[in-house]
């Protein structure tokens, strides 16, 4: 396979008549990479997932598989696993795995070998001659699940993985995902549920309203928050004060606890020894654990911001001008 990255998108749009799906996106999944395709329902997700596979066409923009455009040859290199599931009822998960994997090119042996392997994994042996119909939704969604990596692709795309799927489930997904980059493969999912991208990803997209509003590592997406640490005290000690006076100058109050920001350049033990040299009763004291959620929930909203605001000064435009 070319040594070019498994997907590239570069200023990337798609409108649905009125309605921009995704705009102005450009992402590099780079090869070997775990990449989680973050957004709330309707951020665009699902729609650059399909231009990325050629199923759409961008309106403007260019898409890469490979280093070429999406074709029937790069695609043989991908996995698949659409947010929409779908399987055929009659058939059984050893005939479906095995159908898929030589629509990519594996022989009838090979394919119904490797079919057995993976339903072995995943613990349906005992089911991989019932009828899908027969079958859990859980069930038939780990033979989808199955189905899309048969082949051993060099890039895995899986939309929404995770949804319908119980804790124990979901986390034999999460092994697998695991396994398969062990593999080699690379990988891209969308999800959004914070916590699976937390514990797999390498790096991070995050969508909001059509919109990329950050792409970069977990370190980085914390770091777009903001450092923080929670200090306690007694006796009403006015901290705030006291921090202010040694540079730290953003801080909160939560009954006796105090959120100390941490400037560009200051760490925990620096507001820690600025407490204690400012004679603070402290009672407690750790760092802010940093969660993806609240980056999350932090990008979002200034995106839904900016977009309000953009468009009320549309339409006071749209007033003055008539």
């Amino acid at each position: 396979m070319t040594s070019s990255a498994p997907l590239e998108m570069e200023n990337v749009t798609k409108r649905f008549g009125f309605f921009t799906a995704v705009r102005d996106l450009s992402l590099n999944v780079p090869q070997g990479a775990i990449v989680g395709f973050l957004g709330p329902n309707g951020a665009g997700k699902s729609t650059s997932l399909r231009m990325a596979l050629g199923v759409l066409s961008p309106d403007e923009g260019e898409v890469r598989l490979f280093g070429e455009r999406p074709n029937i040859d790069s695609l043989r290199h991908v996995g698949f696993l659409p947010e929409e599931r779908g399987l055929y009822k009659k058939m059984s998960p050893r005939a479906i795995i095995s159908y898929f994997a030589r629509l990519k090119g594996m022989s009838a042996g090979e394919s119904r070998k490797r079919a057995d392997e993976l339903l072995e994994m995943m613990g349906l042996t005992e089911f991989s001659r019932s009828r899908i119909s027969k079958l859990s939704k859980g069930m038939s969604q780990k033979v989808q699940i199955l189905a899309s990596l048969a082949h051993r692709p060099d890039f895995l795309i899986l939309d929404e993985p995770f949804s319908g799927l119980d804790p124990v489930n979901q986390q034999g997904l999460e092994d697998l995902i695991i396994e398969e980059h062990k593999r080699g493969a690379t990988i891209l999912f969308s999800t959004h549920v914070m916590e699976h991208a937390e514990r797999l990803c390498d790096s991070i997209v995050m969508m909001a309203r059509g919109r990329k509003v950050f792409d970069g590592t977990l370190d980085e997406a914390f770091g777009a928050l903001g450092r923080a640490v929670l200090i306690g005290v007694s006796d009403g000690f006015d901290l705030d004060g006291a921090m202010t006076a040694k540079g730290f100058g953003e801080n909160e109050k939560h009954g006796d606890t105090w959120r100390v920001s941490l400037p560009s350049g200051r760490d925990a033990q620096d507001a820690l020894r600025a407490a204690i040299d400012a004679g603070a009763p402290i009672t407690s004291f750790r760092p802010e654990d940093a969660r993806l959620r609240d980056v999350f929930v932090s990008l979002v909203s200034d995106a839904e911001a900016e977009d309000l605001r953009q468009s009320l000064a549309a339409h006071a435009a749209k007033g003055e001008a008539a």
